[in-house]
């Protein structure tokens, strides 16, 4: 559980400006504003790889109500319909705690079957209150999964999260209509820590910012394709 709350607080800290962390925007050069990217270096955080990490965050509006889309990106059976490095294999859970009273609060450990990382699974978070919910998730070592499981110290287990932020149309009051009716909208936000090179020395390449920028945009297309094939169902 702290391994996951520390993974959530990273994603948090890692997608925004920080303190700790100073970022600097990035000029793409493809055109599409909607996505913003932006890179730091890391040297000496045991908490996460060490190297030039690009982050990258596009938010988009899609035709489905929070709850609806909080359960498809949650749920790994659908996962393998967005996301790209799963090569479209099947996701199996492989164990998970429940964290608090709603179903959809909690931690999972997920194993991709067609990965080319064998050695790797996935540890994700989700979580859900009356404001939004957020689907945060990060590539972790089969070994170090077992050390903390153990009860070994989690702090300088390596991670690069990454995830989802879902929030509804309008505020909560706007939502408490006396016909009930359910919000046919849902704001998501999409935002990729990659570590593009593991020398904290090296320079950000213009193909680096390409391919996390192609990666972004095209998990969003995806989405939206899967759950356009969802709802015709």
């Amino acid at each position: 559980m702290k391994l996951a709350e520390r993974m959530t607080n990273k994603f948090c800290s890692g997608v925004s400006a920080s303190s700790r962390h100073t970022w600097t925007k990035l000029s793409q050069g493809t055109g599409d504003d909607d996505v913003r990217v932006m890179s730091r270096k890391n040297v000496d955080d045991p908490g996460e790889p060490p190297g030039v990490v690009l982050s990258a965050a596009t938010s988009l509006w899609l035709p489905v109500s929070p709850n609806r889309l909080f359960d498809f990106l949650r749920d790994q059976s659908f996962r393998n319909e967005w996301d790209i490095l799963s090569n479209g294999g099947p996701i199996e859970e492989v164990t998970h705690i429940s964290n608090g009273k709603d179903r959809g609060n909690r931690v999972s450990v997920l194993s991709a079957k067609n990965s080319s990382q064998s050695n790797t699974l996935i540890l994700q978070e989700s979580c859900a209150d009356s404001y939004g919910s957020m689907v945060v998730y990060a590539p972790v070592e089969i070994s170090a999964i077992h050390q903390v499981m153990n009860g070994n110290d989690s702090l300088n287990v390596a991670l690069l999260p990454s995830g989802f932020v879902i929030l509804p149309e309008g505020p909560p009051e706007s939502r408490s209509l006396a016909d009930n009716r359910q919000v046919e909208g849902s704001i998501l936000t999409i935002a990729f820590q990659i570590l593009v090179n593991d020398l904290p020395t090296a320079k950000l390449t213009l193909e680096s910012v390409e391919t996390v920028n192609n990666l972004i945009s095209c998990t969003a297309q995806r989405i939206k394709a899967a759950l356009q094939k969802v709802e015709d169902v």
